[in-house]
């Protein structure tokens, strides 16, 4: 996040940028080689048992999904979040049973959708999608059976009613989401900054480029637990606005958000990470300047700043859903600043602080946002070079996730009783 005033840009500086975007370039397709947008990880296949219809489709990584059915002609439909078809040919697959045709395609809002015609009406029996614990890929296997005309109706719309309750095992009337620690948790993650928007720089380094390399390889380590779905806001160095990051979250149901952010001061004192969370007001002034420039930054690049509304009642609302998120958010930052210092990593002085991030004001998912180091320091630049270093925070950010989930699941039972 950038600390320092931007001065404003002349012909020559436009041409300077532009000459060092060109040099930088080798390095933002090597951090887009750490990870990537789902694919197909094999051919989509149908088989028919008796008076069934089970469909099985392979990927290189486990994405949020959900199901929907449509009527005339009776359509099963499966919306993948982020997930590349790459050359499939529907034509080649061969169909069975009911199915009469194959399609896929653009579901709009970053969802692609496979479409399944069918002979006659025919519901969601089962659905579940299962992950490899050491290649991370994942297979979603769905199976289909007859219905009435009424049934059909009737599952038809309770899937509408509930969005087609992503990522669930067994889907029908009245389903509804299992509570975390029974299904995988579905995780944001947000590389701050990108495209126009370079973040906080230091000779050759780019914050944006050092945010999606991490967000990449935390990715990766999450997907291979086989606990956890992620969905990552940006795939490579463009720009999002506020708005959309947190859209991303909310679209792909979210049981967490986190933001990565390196972060520069003129001093160069500074060093460590630090774990931020939502607050009206900021732990110091420091955060503050901090949360203004990082929103202004978004601004200039041409997003939407959500803490200008001026909707009373969509505030109130907001506020109050915050204040159901906020003690899983505290229990959230507790965990990972624990799992962080208990990994023997360096953080600042103050490692939980909070700040009036727009980026934070989500408020149905517990959010939080995590500045790995200060590029103004040497010794946090170094780290952020090291691979090695990398490797232990993304250990110990998993570490901590996997505590708040624990804690989260125990809550939810307790309610639950």
């Amino acid at each position: 996040m950038r600390r320092n005033g931007a001065p404003a840009m002349t012909g020559i500086g436009a041409v300077l940028i532009a000459v060092l975007l060109a040099m930088l370039a080798p390095l933002a397709a090597s951090a887009q080689e750490l990870g990537g947008m789902a694919r197909l990880a094999g051919p989509v296949t149908l088989e028919a048992g008796w008076r069934s219809l089970s469909v099985s489709v392979p990927l290189n990584q486990a994405v949020p999904w959900r199901t929907r059915l449509l009527a005339d002609p009776p359509r099963a439909v499966v919306d993948f979040r982020t997930l590349d078809w790459g050359d499939m040919d529907p034509a080649t697959v061969p169909l069975q049973g009911a199915a009469t045709a194959l399609r896929v395609g653009n579901a709009g809002g970053g969802w692609t959708r496979l479409v399944i015609e069918l002979d006659r009406p025919m519901g969601f029996s089962q659905a579940g999608m299962a992950t490899n614990p050491e290649t991370g890929a994942a297979q979603l296997t769905l199976s289909l059976s007859p219905l009435t005309d009424a049934a059909f109706a009737e599952q038809a719309t309770a899937l509408a009613a509930t969005d087609g309750v992503p990522g669930e095992g067994v889907l029908h009337g009245g389903a509804t989401r299992l509570p975390l620690g029974q299904r995988p948790t579905r995780v944001v993650l947000d590389p701050g900054h990108g495209g126009v928007d370079p973040g906080a720089t230091h000779e050759e380094l780019r914050e944006a480029d050092i945010t999606l390399t991490f967000a990449r390889e935390l990715a990766e380590t999450l997907h291979r637990t086989g606990r956890y779905e992620v969905v990552l806001t940006r795939e490579d160095d463009s720009f999002l606005s506020l708005e959309n990051r947190i859209t991303v979250a909310h679209e792909a149901n979210a049981d967490l958000f986190l933001s990565i952010h390196t972060d520069s001061l003129e001093d160069g004192q500074a060093v460590g990470a630090t774990l931020y969370t939502l607050a009206a007001a900021a732990s110091d002034a420091a955060s503050a300047a901090l949360a203004e420039r990082h929103d202004r930054d978004d601004l200039m690049g041409g997003g939407v700043d959500l803490s200008g509304t001026d909707d009373a009642v969509a505030t109130v609302l907001m506020d109050l859903a915050r204040a159901e998120t906020r003690p899983a958010t505290d229990r959230l930052a507790r965990t990972l600043v624990a799992a962080i210092d208990g990994a023997e990593l360096r953080m600042h002085r103050h490692p939980w602080q909070q700040a009036a991030f727009s980026v934070l004001k989500s408020p149905s998912v517990p959010s939080a946002l995590l500045e790995l180091g200060f590029l103004s320091s040497e010794q946090d630049r170094a780290r952020l070079r090291d691979r090695r270093w990398r490797v232990q925070m993304e250990r110990a950010v998993v570490a901590g996730i996997d505590a708040w989930v624990e804690a989260e699941a125990a809550q939810q039972a307790l309610r639950l009783r």
